[in-house]
């Protein structure tokens, strides 16, 4: 059975990170599509439990927390009657939270947009944080909840919210995901004592551009999507993976994982193909030749 090196693998990741599609992905290396699934999978959950078990008491200081939506499988409109309500099928998000100074991803959600998640997902970040810190996030009514029940008292927490008006804007826009403008927004103190001057969701949302250009899956208005809710998720792992500790930040000339003080240099591709850990080999009997009559 022929096996990839470790050059070779890299260089399939270094295509998936770029923002290729799998079938292009396949063409480009010479791989074979289930090479490059199979791949994919053993990164993304490599990615995932890494950056699970490094990024704990983290010294961050200013977070911005916001949704992204996709689909799998299929359109919500298109998700069947038996499949309704199903996880993995139609409308899925992706919740995020940043870091204004480090640029740092601390941790990440897939789930719907409901109050489960969020609960999940702000309850994930809080364990991360080493001290308290100031959390803006839009006008979200889930984030609510959620932020009471995680950090209680010990957080300075805003909510920025966008007013928008829909005033010249045909269906034809509304159709196509043209944005409405935004005619003005609402800075609101929700707990403790956020700094007004600091509540933005800015960098968040520009993150959320920067996944629709790296993850093909994400692009809008395309026949591009994930099929598999488990492709989806290892693909974001990957994703955040190169984002965190091996994209260096063009304004921070380093990359976020540096600025948090996860790491003390850049890494390669190369060294999130070493995280995959090797099936161990199966233990084979003692082999017994068969009797002939």
């Amino acid at each position: 059975m022929n096996k990839l090196s470790t050059k070779e693998r890299a260089q399939i990741l270094a295509v998936l990170c770029e923002g290729i599609g799998i079938n292009a992905a396949s063409r480009i290396t010479g791989a074979s599509k289930n090479t490059v699934l199979k791949l994919l999978a053993d990164a993304g959950e490599a990615c995932a439990l890494y950056q699970d078990e490094a990024h704990r008491q983290l010294n961050l200081k200013r977070i911005e927390c916001d949704e992204i939506w996709s689909f799998v499988g299929m359109k919500q409109k298109n998700v069947p009657r038996e499949l309704k309500g199903t996880f993995g099928y139609g409308d899925v998000y992706t919740w995020t939270a940043i870091d204004a100074e480090t640029k740092l991803i601390p941790c990440w959600h897939v789930g719907t947009r409901g109050a489960e998640s969020a609960n999940y997902f702000i309850k994930d970040l809080a364990e991360r944080l080493a001290s308290r810190v100031q959390l803006t996030t839009d006008g979200h009514k889930a984030y609510l909840d959620a932020v009471e029940d995680a950090f209680g008292a010990g957080i300075d927490f805003a909510q920025l919210i966008k007013l928008y008006g829909t005033e010249g804007q045909t269906k034809e826009d509304s159709r196509r995901y043209s944005p409405a403008d935004c005619t003005g927004i609402e800075k609101r103190p929700i707990e403790g004592d956020p700094d007004p001057a600091l509540i933005s969701t800015s960098y968040v949302e520009r993150q959320n551009l920067t996944m629709r250009m790296h993850m093909r899956r994400f692009t809008r208005l395309t026949n591009a999507f994930s099929k598999k809710i488990e492709n989806h998720m290892h693909a974001i792992s990957l994703y955040f993976m190169f984002y965190n500790y091996c994209k260096i930040h063009k304004s921070l000339r380093i990359t976020p994982a540096m600025a948090a003080g996860l790491t003390d240099h850049v890494w390669e591709l190369a060294d999130i193909v070493n995280l995959i850990q090797e099936p161990e080999p199966q233990k084979r009997g003692p082999y017994k030749k068969q009797n002939s009559n």
